[in-house]
């Protein structure tokens, strides 16, 4: 008996694919919120081979609330000597002005980079390249939220685990941009330790 492939996801899946072809970085954010007021307070940067391009925490203008405290783990403590968003955009730019960048909820990660530059009283200029893996990984799994009118969204953790990836959701910055690189590599059937097909 032959086996029929869902057209729909085989384009995902040739999407994905694509999308490494295109050796894009990963990156991830941790904050003091999700408002309009929130900040970040670590940042990183991962290659398309997994390796680590950019680790930092960041110091935010006003304390972290103990909640946020108590999702991520980073304290106030952690940050106190750390350079504030201006001062680590300085550095971190040169990895992402000329790559595509991957990310988990490209939008909010995006906000936060400009609110946490604006925050200074600075003007956020930059234009950078994104793909959303968290939309992607909506239009793979392919579970329609009536309400919205399009793909339901999941939580980065729900989605690792629902394609079987053992890395964790720690909610710190690298470990999640790894699991972001995963989840890509997960969906294109591409094994994420090799990036070779499965």
């Amino acid at each position: 008996m032959e086996l029929t492939i869902d057209p729909r996801r085989q384009a995902i899946i040739q999407q994905a694919r694509q999308w490494i072809r295109e050796n894009p970085v990963f990156m991830d954010t941790e904050t003091t919120g999700l408002d309009k007021n929130a900040e970040i307070v670590e940042i990183a940067v991962i290659d398309c081979d997994g390796s680590i391009l950019f680790e930092s925490f960041v110091r935010p203008s006003r304390p972290i609330p103990p909640d946020l405290t108590a999702i991520h783990g980073i304290d106030n403590q952690m940050v106190k000597k750390a350079p504030t968003f201006p001062v680590v955009w300085a550095s971190l730019r040169t990895y992402l002005l000329d790559r595509k960048i991957a990310l988990y909820n490209a939008e909010f990660d995006l906000r936060m980079m400009r609110q946490s530059y604006e925050i200074y009283k600075l003007a956020w200029k930059e234009r950078l390249t994104t793909l959303d893996i968290m939309q992607l990984y909506a239009a793979y799994r392919g579970e329609w939220d009536a309400t919205r009118r399009a793909y339901r969204y999941f939580k980065l953790e729900e989605a690792g685990k629902s394609l079987r990836i053992p890395l964790p959701n720690s909610h710190r910055a690298a470990d999640d941009a790894r699991l972001t690189r995963a989840l890509l590599y997960a969906i294109a059937g591409m094994d994420y330790s090799f990036g070779k097909p499965e």
